[in-house]
């Protein structure tokens, strides 16, 4: 798996490589995407341990697309993440992650997500861009999906298609045997970014 300061590392570096080509100053980027511009700074230089909605907001200010500044290779015809290599982007209490295995650059980016959550853990999200959608597959336990103020449990196997453009969220119940895994595809498009 591939190790948290190489990852912040690399997204700082990926944030700079983009900001610093468009031209744009620190304090351009934060003002351009709600981000502070201490946490800017933070994440240029690889440090702290951005939340996946921080990397979201930069992201989404450069027109880039999250998997761009993740991504360990540029994309090419096929581009393949081995077993253990994906980036690690979030991070539960009781041991849950979140991996980035796969996405696409910009205009529409897709993202291929893998969840895994235990017993008690949740994560939740804010509106995603006007437009974005979400497709969750329970591979493995109990997951109490929240999109607004609906909240449904999907069971191994269920799946569910919702409006990532709206606050939402993933949450295993505490009471649940077993930990909950669950892939997660994230559209979002017309991704451009850049503009004043």
């Amino acid at each position: 798996m591939t190790q948290a300061p190489a990852v912040n590392e690399l997204i700082g570096a990926r944030v700079r490589q983009h900001r610093t080509a468009r031209g744009w100053t620190l304090d351009e980027l934060a003002d351009r995407s709600g981000v502070s511009r201490r946490m800017v700074i933070t994440i240029e230089h690889g440090e702290g341990n951005p939340s996946i909605a921080t990397l979201l907001r930069i992201s989404d200010a450069l027109g880039v697309g999250l998997p761009v500044l993740v991504d360990v290779e540029r994309p090419r015809a096929v581009t393949v993440t081995a077993a253990g290599r994906a980036p690690v982007l979030w991070r539960g209490p009781g041991g849950g992650q979140a991996l980035l295995v796969a996405g696409t650059e910009p205009p529409d980016v897709v993202e291929l997500w893998d969840w895994t959550l235990q017993p008690g853990e949740a994560h939740t999200s804010e509106a995603h861009s006007a437009g974005t959608r979400e497709l969750l597959l329970v591979l493995a336990g109990v997951v109490d999906l929240r999109v607004g103020d609906r909240t449904d449990r999907l069971q191994t196997g269920d799946s569910a298609a919702f409006a990532g453009d709206v606050a939402h969220g993933y949450a295993t119940p505490a009471e649940a045997a077993a930990s909950a895994r669950f892939a997660l595809t994230v559209f979002q498009p017309h991704v451009t970014g850049g503009r004043p």
